[in-house]
């Protein structure tokens, strides 16, 4: 008995060893998908391309990711993580709103100067009307979004902004913040570069943030209404 207690003992280091290794060659694997797909999009990419990218045979990729599909789901779930946890950031209703609105869309900008690729897969697969990845970003994106709609509403009924609709501010947020790693290349054509720079972000922050923040100022929504009147 207690042979066989050491020999387990001594078998899982081996164990974790494989696993942290497994994981690592899947994230390797998935990194350089994410590239591949967003070049190619998913009808134009084969299981051969990223396995020669990644310096495997086809056989190999296939043992961690027996399908193509498998291989993308993996790729819209790194990139789903990673949104929504910047997207958390509004759950905290405690916080001042200009400071929190100022963090999300730091958040979402550094998402698109970072992981430009990874936005540019998520784009194609909502512009082809989600027909593979649709079910999770309905089950995950929808339960976190009306949890920052109510934040939102939670302010409103405060005074602490002016009333709007929170659905669509987020929705203009994304659009604004995404672009800039979706439509990066026409942006740079435009500013006549070969790509954005950190300062281009910068500037971006500062005039999204001035946009959103005088969109729900309270003082903003009582011209507008005398205005109106």
């Amino acid at each position: 008995m207690a042979a066989t207690k050491t020999a387990a003992v001594a078998r899982t280091p081996a164990v974790k060893r494989r696993i942290l290794n497994r994981d690592k060659l899947e994230a390797d694997i998935a990194n350089v998908a994410v590239r591949v797909f967003a070049e190619c999009g998913y009808e134009g990419t084969s299981i051969a391309t990223i396995a020669e990218q990644a310096g495997l045979s086809k056989q190999n990729l296939m043992y961690y990711f027996p399908t193509k599909q498998a291989l993308y789901e993996r790729v819209l779930d790194g990139v789903l993580d990673d949104w929504l946890a910047r997207m958390a950031t509004l759950a905290d209703p405690g916080q001042e709103p200009r400071d929190m609105l100022r963090a999300y869309i730091q958040a979402k900008l550094r998402f698109s100067r970072e992981q430009p690729w990874a936005s540019r897969v998520y784009a194609m697969e909502v512009i082809s009307g989600a027909q593979l990845y649709g079910q999770q970003i309905q089950s995950r994106v929808v339960p976190l979004l009306r949890k920052d709609i109510e934040v939102f509403e939670g302010w409103i009924g405060e005074g602490r902004i002016g009333p709007i609709n929170a659905t669509h501010l987020l929705f203009a947020i994304w659009a604004m913040t995404q672009s800039y790693a979706d439509f990066s290349a026409q942006m740079a054509l435009v500013l006549n570069r070969k790509q954005l720079s950190r300062k281009d972000f910068d500037d971006a922050e500062e005039m999204i943030t001035h946009m959103v923040l005088a969109a729900v100022s309270t003082s903003g929504h009582a011209i507008a209404k005398a205005g109106a009147a």
